[in-house]
C-alpha cells in the first residue's frame, strides 16, 4: 500500500510539473521587433546546426539571443524563431526542433 501511494504521489507531482510546460501561452509585443542584428555565421561543424541568432521576448520588449550551435538530431529540422504581425500585435513563434515529415 506504501509503494502504492509513493508512486502515485511521485506521478501526481510529474504531472503538475509538467502541465505550465504544456500549456503554451501567446507572446505578443504592440511594436515591431528591430532589424537583425548581423552576425557571420562560424565555419561549419560536422555533427552540429548552426542556428542564427533571434529577437525574444523579454520584459516586454526585444532581447536579441546569439547565433550557436545544436547537436544535430536526425530525423529532426531546426526552425527558426519568427515574429508575425497580427492586427499591428507582433506575435512570437518559439524556435526548435520538429519531427522531419517523410516524402509522400
Amino acid at each position: 500500500m506504501k509503494k502504492l501511494i509513493a508512486v502515485t504521489l511521485a506521478a501526481a507531482s510529474i504531472t503538475a510539473f509538467s502541465l505550465p510546460a504544456m500549456a503554451r501561452t501567446e507572446v505578443y509585443l504592440d511594436f515591431a521587433p528591430p532589424p537583425p542584428v548581423v552576425e557571420e555565421a562560424p565555419a561549419p561543424r560536422i555533427g552540429f546546426v548552426w542556428v542564427p541568432g533571434y529577437y525574444e521576448h523579454y520584459n516586454h520588449n526585444y532581447r536579441w539571443v546569439h547565433g550557436r550551435y545544436e547537436h544535430e538530431r536526425h530525423g529532426y529540422v531546426y526552425h527558426g524563431a519568427t515574429w508575425e504581425e497580427r492586427n499591428g500585435h507582433y506575435y512570437y513563434g518559439e524556435p526548435g526542433w520538429h519531427r522531419e515529415r517523410s516524402p509522400g
